[in-house]
């Protein structure tokens, strides 16, 4: 009878360190279904072992979510970090350039430039606002560190500002489409209330796509652990649709149509039926033009000169096909991989949290948030006038910027007027 209290006893006291087991195991996290050390003493005898509770399983929104948790070397993290930090700072210098060139450059605070700040304002707050509490999060391992209010607000800004950059990539598409086929009517509606009313409607989609989770509809996946966007399958349909499915179907359309365009205007000013340069140079060489070529030099050289204005509307156009092909090639390689990911989430690892692996979302992630750096550059690569005033700017000159923009235009004129460009 003694040793059987005895036993009954010492089996009193092991089991408390038994169940306490399965705590440190969990990260100091209580698995749910176990009993608190502490209960035990009221709960009289002892049961036997075949009696002891199992552990449920975890809970949808619990730690469980957050076990994917990278671990990196010294070296890895400076390395990572070094990468993250230059993709942030780049990002910055490059969209502040394009707002302080627009904003300070008379020739360059044009209506059909106000979508270009617009763009350039969406990835600056992608840059200040996201981007270094993501660097964080990953240098770290992938654990969200700041807590649970402020994971609503930043996928928040994450989802707005992203989805702003994407959308008014959509408008810039959609305003070089019209300039192109409607050279007439559109300068009449290219105006500043014009492109105020398109900025503000950008963003206020770019918000109905970010107050649904902060009213209830999708509650986002957070805990100390994770902030992760909500997983709901209607809110995930939505969400990437508005944000990417339909502003990339808007601009391949809207590529397609200028490309068209252009190979129209191709077509159209191929000449044909034209002497050769060698036959009017035979023709000459004796100081004897005959009749018949003297005619067709003329008629070539009215042709030339009425047909100058619609040589210069296409070479517009293929400009702005080319352009507009590398910015949504751009878009498309950034983002699509990240909405294609995204899209798939939900119905592979269902709605509690994402069983992806980190590193392959991390890398989708940061590939949609290169957009951002490159938006800049692609406009300054085409734009003669950014490119000047960019140059001016970094080589602290910025004196008489105005001043050399005009020079440099009208030396373009000039030069274009002595040399036409014609295509045979």
């Amino acid at each position: 009878m003694v040793l059987a209290l005895n036993g009954s006893h010492l089996y009193g006291n092991l089991r408390p360190l038994a169940l306490e087991e399965p705590r440190a195991l969990g990260g100091g996290r209580m698995i749910a279904g176990s009993w608190p050390p502490r209960s035990l003493a009221k709960l009289g005898p002892s049961p036997p072992p075949s009696a002891l509770p199992t552990a449920s399983p975890l809970p949808a929104n619990d730690s469980q979510c957050g076990e994917q948790i990278l671990s990196y070397g010294s070296a890895e993290k400076v390395l990572i970090g070094a990468v993250l930090c230059l993709i942030t700072l780049l990002t910055i210098a490059g969209n502040c350039l394009v707002v302080i060139s627009v904003c300070f450059v008379k020739k360059l605070r044009q209506p059909s430039n106000y979508l270009i700040v617009s763009l350039a304002l969406a990835d600056l707050s992608v840059a200040l606002a996201v981007m270094p509490f993501v660097s964080v999060t990953d240098l770290i391992g992938g654990e969200w560190i700041f807590g649970r209010l402020f994971c609503n607000v930043f996928i928040a800004m994450d989802v707005m500002c992203c989805t702003a950059s994407i959308l008014t990539l959509c408008v810039i598409s959609i305003d070089r489409y019209l300039g192109i086929t409607r050279p007439l009517t559109y300068p009449v509606r290219q105006n500043g209330k014009c492109m105020a009313k398109m900025i503000l409607c950008v963003w206020l989609l770019s918000a109905s796509i970010t107050i649904p989770p902060l009213f209830g509809w999708a509650q986002n996946v957070n805990d100390e652990k994770v902030c992760l966007i909500s997983q709901d399958f209607g809110y995930t349909i939505y969400s990437t649709a508005v944000a990417f499915y339909i502003p990339m179907s808007v601009m391949l359309f809207m590529y397609y149509q200028i490309y068209k365009a252009a190979r129209r205007s191709a077509a159209k000013h191929k000449f044909t039926g034209f002497p050769r340069l060698e036959e009017i140079e035979g023709i000459s060489v004796n100081g004897l033009v005959k009749h018949k070529e003297s005619e067709e030099c003329t008629n070539f050289s009215r042709l030339l000169k009425h047909d100058k204005k619609n040589i210069s509307i296409f070479k517009r156009e293929q400009k702005a096909a080319t352009t507009l092909g590398i910015i949504v090639g751009a878009f498309t390689v950034c983002w699509l991989p990240f909405f294609l990911l995204s899209t798939a989430r939900p119905f592979i690892c269902g709605t509690a949290c994402s069983c992806i692996p980190l590193w392959v979302e991390r890398t989708f992630l940061w590939l949609g948030y290169a957009n951002s750096l490159i938006n800049p550059f692609i406009y300054a690569f085409f734009n003669r006038d950014l490119r000047t005033t960019y140059r001016n700017l970094l080589q602290c000159r910025y004196r008489n910027i105005n001043r050399k923009l005009s020079a440099a235009g009208m030396h373009e004129a000039l030069k274009l007027a002595e040399k036409p460009e014609f295509v045979l």
